[in-house]
């Protein structure tokens, strides 16, 4: 429950930035993605970016910060997960990158905190 409450925190907070939600916790095999969403460019032309999100609460200080939680391994899941779906959409090539959307403190008083090209693929 507590992750999707966080997951619909983020969604909302991208949605206010423009990104367009486009699926919800999208698994393959032992992988999973939170969110993935797109963010149309200014620039008609270029379309804009296929954005793959992971998101993280930490409602107390003291079990470290959120974004930290995005270790090497989390980063190799999320790539192979992010390769499927770009796959089995055909869209190999496109624009697309990681984020991460860090949460703290308990709700409904929460911070949020946006984390653009959080990591390169793995």
């Amino acid at each position: 429950m507590t992750g999707q409450k966080g997951e619909q925190y983020a969604a909302t907070f991208l949605q206010r930035k423009g990104y367009v939600i486009l699926e919800r916790n999208y698994r393959f095999m032992r992988s999973e993605v939170d969110l993935i969403a797109f963010l149309p460019t200014e620039e008609y032309e270029r379309g804009g970016d296929l954005v793959f999100v992971e998101v993280k609460w930490r409602r107390q200080s003291g079990s470290g910060s959120p974004e930290a939680a995005v270790n090497r391994d989390k980063r190799r899941n999320l790539t192979v997960a992010a390769e499927a779906y770009l796959h089995e959409r055909k869209l190999e090539g496109t624009p697309c990158r990681f984020d991460v959307v860090a949460i703290r403190g308990e709700s409904p008083n929460v911070d949020i905190r946006h984390y653009e090209h959080a990591f390169m693929a793995e």
